[in-house]
């Protein structure tokens, strides 16, 4: 307790005088004895608006026991017990806190998560033995310059407020080793930043960010560095130099290229999707020795250089959504690849069908043609479901040779007759309506019902499924990815064979509840919306579910109960507001997600 005697000093009765009443809720007694002993106080979720004050002089008023019974046993020698070292005040009503969070400078962890507080105290300063604070999910608009004079300080959790600057002293900090500022308005980085050569992990994404300082490369011990979802265009050359980083996050940005990482020889995992990429050098990827993730999904890269089977230890590749038309089929000798993902890129020479087989099949197919990887440059390309209209003209032999009817990329808002009438009585398999401007799935469509069962209808305008597409009885595939869809009908529980729906970049607030009586279904695609919720008991009776995209979603948290969906081989969740699973256990996989819910399941 001499630590807490010290900063009363100015007060020499303030060990001996009890405390005057005071207004707002109570502290049970019990839990501050414990805290006398333990050193330890939690009084989360207690919704408290105000610290009581005997919580901040704990550890310099005499004890309420003590005046009701002065005959102490070894145990309950107040004067000798524990000064406070961890005091968690997190998920209550707090809207500031007192200057005397002072009174308790033995402090080496506060966390305020999850309050209201608008502004901290400058007391913090004064903290010095302080190694971790979390102020994350509050309405906090600045820090006080205080705060940088915290010289033991480890981590520190900003994330969630309404930072819009920070302190020129943060470099300061100089054994920081976490730092959390995601979700804030901040609009630039301090160059002081560079003088925080031990940190490790450093989260900027969700702010306002279009640039980073070169500097930035001076953080040696720098490992994770998360800049997802800002404004920025390039990254600096000098960002290749860092050593020791493990992980990078530049996905939602504007980036048109990627740097080169000649110094980047521990980089494990790089995520750059949803930019604006259209080239994929050899130089970006030769350095990249111990590459296990390399995600690249929307952007609009249209080739792949034979140099990516450099990376020997790549485990996951997504290439979704982008404009590639032709692989090197030597990705098939990637001998660490488990997880591959190519679907929305118009490929000229892999069915789709192919693709939805699996990563295994997929490489097995690729490795099988290497041998036969010389064609004539004057070859004319399968045509496919995939394939860009500009490489194929609407005619006969593609409705009657190859069972397609494709009317896409022509900005119609309507398709014409003409082309329902010239599939006549000839079966029609695929159907192709994708890159137009259509508000309604077309009521013809219904014409196909005894023969299609593959239809795209991708990157329109369509606000609602019609009726006329509930009764493609025979259908297996059903591509209707960004458009403007809210809701799915219930009538849609007549497609009894569908296998795969793709409704990513829609405008879904909850699954759509008919999803969960489709029980043909192996893939869901509903990344891209803003789902809050999903309901795991009825998961759990798609029992032939295999895939199941969430990413980029609203969910707030992640029922443990979903751990028990078994027949689940990939489960993304990744860019959702929930706060467990962690982004660490999110990137071991499916398995070890599942394995993660399946223990938080209450016995």
């Amino acid at each position: 307790m001499a630590a807490a005697r010290r900063a009363a000093a100015a007060d020499p009765r303030a060990g001996f005088r009890r405390p005057a009443a005071e207004s707002g809720p109570a502290v049970p007694q019990g839990l501050l004895r414990a805290a006398r002993k333990s050193g330890q106080l939690n009084l989360s979720g207690r919704s408290l608006s105000e610290v009581p004050q005997h919580v901040w002089r704990i550890n310099l008023d005499t004890p309420e026991e003590a005046h009701q019974n002065l005959s102490f046993g070894a145990a309950d020698r107040w004067w000798e017990q524990t000064d406070l070292t961890k005091l968690i005040l997190a998920s209550n009503k707090l809207q500031c806190l007192s200057e005397d969070v002072r009174l308790l400078p033995a402090l080496t962890v506060l966390d305020v998560h999850d309050n209201q507080l608008t502004s901290l105290p400058s007391a913090l300063g004064e903290l010095e033995n302080l190694q971790k604070l979390d102020v994350s999910h509050n309405k906090l608009r600045s820090i006080p310059e205080e705060l940088m004079q915290l010289p033991h300080l480890k981590s520190l959790l900003l994330h969630h407020n309404e930072l819009s600057y920070l302190p020129d002293g943060f470099g300061q900090l100089v054994n920081l080793e976490e730092l959390d500022l995601s979700n804030n308005h901040l609009a630039e980085i301090p160059t002081s930043f560079a003088l925080l050569i031990n940190l490790v992990r450093l989260n900027l994404a969700s702010n306002q960010l279009k640039s980073l300082p070169a500097d930035i490369s001076a953080m040696k011990s720098l490992r994770q560095l998360d800049c997802t979802k800002n404004y920025l265009e390039t990254v600096p050359s000098k960002l290749a130099t860092m050593a020791s980083l493990e992980q990078l996050y530049l996905r939602k940005n504007k980036l048109r290229s990627l740097p080169e990482f000649p110094s980047c020889k521990l980089l494990k995992e790089l995520h750059a999707g949803e930019n604006q990429i259209e080239i994929l050098n050899a130089e970006n990827l030769k350095h990249l020795n111990s590459l296990s993730v390399l995600e690249l999904r929307d952007n609009k890269i249209k080739s792949v250089p034979d140099e990516i089977t450099l990376l020997q230890k790549l485990e996951r590749l997504d290439l979704a959504n982008n404009d590639i038309s032709r692989l090197p089929y030597t990705l098939g000798n990637l001998p660490q690849l488990k997880f591959l993902a190519l679907e929305g890129n118009p490929l000229r020479t892999i069915r789709r069908d192919l693709l939805q087989k699996g990563t295994q099949e997929l490489l097995k197919y690729l490795r099988s043609k290497i041998q036969d990887d010389v064609t004539s440059p004057n070859d004319e390309p399968p045509v496919t479901a995939m394939t860009l209209p500009s490489e194929s003209r609407i005619n006969m032999h593609a409705i009657t040779s190859l069972k397609l009817l494709e009317y896409s990329e022509k900005q119609a808002a309507v398709i014409p007759d003409e082309m329902f009438n010239a599939v006549r009585s000839n079966p029609v398999a695929t159907v192709n309506f994708s890159k137009n401007q259509l508000n309604e799935i077309p009521p013809r469509i219904v014409e196909l019902k005894d023969s299609v069962c593959d239809v795209n209808l991708g990157f329109n305008k369509i606000s609602s499924v019609s009726v006329e597409l509930c009764l493609l009885h025979k259908l297996t595939h059903l591509d209707i990815r960004n458009n403007f869809l809210t809701s799915l009908p219930e009538e849609m529980e007549a497609l009894t064979r569908l296998q795969i729906i793709n409704l990513s970049f829609n405008r879904f607030k909850v699954f759509p509840s008919v999803l969960y009586r489709l029980l043909a279904l192996e893939t869901v695609l509903l990344s891209n919306n803003q789902v809050g919720s999903i309901d795991p008991l009825q998961l759990q009776r798609m029992d032939k579910l295999g895939t199941l995209d969430l990413q980029n979603n609203d969910l707030l948290q992640v029922p443990p109960e979903l751990g028990n969906c078994e027949t689940l081989r990939t489960l993304l969740l990744e860019g959702n507001p929930f706060r467990t699973p962690r982004a660490a256990i999110l990137a071991k996989g499916t398995a070890a997600v599942l394995e993660y819910l399946r223990s938080r399941i209450p016995a």
